[in-house]
């Protein structure tokens, strides 16, 4: 079910859509010469969305049961919803930024479900492990995506969540208080969509009732399923001390340094960071990094 939609006022549209992707190989994402593909669940069962963007526009189309619900909202995951941003405070980091990559939009996937999945995933452990854990998750819970592209897979659904005790998950990497924190979301996930209409705190703050959800798991989430383009996120490993080195100078810096570097563009937080890092700035290493023994092997 092809339709054309002008998003003419979106810009970096990769970029934008390439956010809600887990990684490189994230089985429900692919950006192929046909354009952008992702596969989810929604309201009205698994769909696929396409998103073709040339001269012309951008064009949407929509595969299984879901492909209509996910068509009514592709405009909010190009970030066409995303309202253009109040002159940002002057600061020379900021202006060259600006200059390399343009100011950031915002999409909105409108499915949490789905996107909280791969945080609770990246809690505590490595980025490549999480990565790999999301791919055994999909291939084993998910379905084959509807539509033409082969390899594409949907997320687990609830059921197929609440259908494993916690011990099943072990063998994937998963440990146990990861795998409750994916059977309570799961417990709570039609819930969970229906915040979808709330204003952003009560999003959140629903969202950290549930066992397993914190802070930084409830930003990561507003970010992609809300467009929440203030829902910075705290906790992170490295993200304060790549803040903290893009404004200052210094390599190692805190949460609190950070809330107050970012103060001044309070109400567009999230988007100041995702420009530093789409602009090419990052963390200081001080050394050779660690390897790290999948816990599925310990």
């Amino acid at each position: 079910m092809p339709t054309d939609a002008p998003v003419a006022s979106l810009h970096h549209l990769a970029a934008t859509l390439q956010a809600c992707a887990v990684g490189r190989y994230d089985p429900t994402t692919r950006i192929t010469a046909q354009g952008f593909w992702r596969a989810t669940q929604t309201p009205h069962g698994p769909g696929t969305i396409n998103i073709a963007h040339d001269r012309s526009g951008v064009q949407f189309r929509g595969f299984g049961p879901g492909g209509d619900w996910l068509v009514e909202h592709a405009p909010a995951l190009c970030g066409a919803d995303d309202a253009e941003p109040c002159m940002l405070p002057r600061h020379p980091v900021m202006d060259q930024a600006l200059r390399r990559l343009g100011m950031p939009r915002f999409g909105r996937t409108l499915t949490p479900f789905h996107d909280v999945l791969p945080v609770i995933l990246a809690q505590r452990i490595t980025a490549g492990e999480a990565h790999r854990q999301w791919r055994l998750l999909c291939t084993r819970l998910g379905e084959p995506a509807p539509g033409p592209l082969a390899g594409l897979r949907t997320p687990p659904t609830p059921d197929a969540i609440l259908s494993r005790p916690s011990w099943w998950y072990h063998p994937l990497g998963i440990e146990r208080s990861r795998a409750e924190a994916l059977r309570s979301v799961a417990r709570h996930a039609t819930r969970l969509t229906q915040h979808n209409t709330e204003p952003p705190l009560e999003r959140r703050r629903w969202l950290e009732l549930l066992p397993g959800v914190g802070p930084w798991t409830s930003a990561h989430v507003a970010q992609i399923s809300w467009g929440d383009p203030d829902a910075v996120i705290v906790g992170d490993y490295w993200l304060p001390h790549l803040v903290v080195s893009a404004f200052t100078g210094r390599a190692r810096g805190s949460d609190a340094e950070m809330l107050e570097l970012l103060e001044p563009w309070r109400g567009e937080r999230a988007r100041v960071v995702r420009l530093l890092v789409g602009a090419g700035h990052r963390v200081q290493r001080r050394g050779p990094g660690q390897r790290v023994l999948p816990m599925h092997r310990w």
